[in-house]
C-alpha cells in the first residue's frame, strides 16, 4: 500500500515548495556575496585613486608651503583644488567608469559641489589645528592636513557613490524592478555598458 512520497520528497506535498525556498535562499546569498565583492572592488578602486590624491595634496601642499609665504590653510586650499582635479580623472575614468555618463554636467557640478564640502572639512581640520590650538610646525601641518584629507574622505566615499557616480541598475535588478525598460534618459546602449 502506497501512502505517497515522504515529505520533503518530490513527490510530496512540501517538494516543490522546499526547493523554491533552498533556490531562493541560495539566489539570496548569492546576490548578497556579489553585492559585497562589487563594493569591495569599488573601495579598492576608490582607494587606489584616493591614495593618489592624497600623494598629489600633500605634495602640492608642502612645495605651496615651501616656495612661498602663503598661510597654511590657504596653501592646503591650493593643494585641495589640485587634488580634486586630479581625482575627479580618476573616479570618472578608473574607479566609475561603469556608472552612468548620460548627465555630465550635474555629474560635474554634484561633484564640485561635495568636492567643496569636504575641502570645508579637511581644511576645517588643518584650520582647528592650527589657529585655535596652535600647533603650526611642518610636522604638525602635515599630520593635521592627513587627518583632514582623512575624515573629508569618509564624505566624499558616501557623496559620490550616493549622488554624483550614480549606479546604473543591473539588469537583474531592473526585471525584479519589473519590466527591462530602460530609465527615462538612458539608451540601451548605456544601460549595458
Amino acid at each position: 500500500m502506497d501512502h505517497g512520497s515522504a515529505p520533503g520528497t518530490e513527490g510530496g506535498s512540501d517538494g516543490p515548495r522546499t526547493a523554491s525556498r533552498t533556490t531562493s535562499r541560495t539566489t539570496s546569498r548569492s546576490s548578497v556575496r556579489r553585492r559585497f565583492e562589487r563594493l569591495a572592488a569599488e573601495v579598492a578602486k576608490f582607494g587606489a585613486v584616493g591614495a593618489a590624491g592624497v600623494l598629489v595634496n600633500l605634495l602640492v601642499f608642502n612645495l605651496v608651503r615651501g616656495t612661498t609665504d602663503l598661510p597654511v590653510v590657504r596653501a592646503s586650499v591650493i593643494a585641495t583644488v589640485v587634488a580634486i582635479c586630479t581625482n575627479y580623472i580618476g573616479f570618472r575614468y578608473f574607479t566609475y567608469r561603469d556608472r552612468d555618463k548620460s548627465g555630465r554636467t550635474k555629474e560635474l557640478t554634484l561633484f564640485l559641489l561635495f568636492s567643496a564640502v569636504g575641502l570645508v572639512i579637511e581644511n576645517g581640520v588643518l584650520y582647528t589645528a592650527t589657529y585655535g590650538f596652535g600647533l603650526d610646525s611642518p610636522l604638525e601641518n602635515n599630520v593635521f592636513k592627513f587627518v583632514g584629507i582623512g575624515v573629508a574622505t569618509l564624505f566624499r566615499f558616501w557623496s559620490y557613490r550616493t549622488w554624483v557616480f550614480r549606479a546604473v541598475p543591473s539588469r537583474e535588478e531592473e526585471s525584479l524592478r519589473g519590466g527591462g525598460a530602460a530609465p527615462a534618459g538612458r539608451n540601451q546602449r548605456q544601460r549595458v555598458g
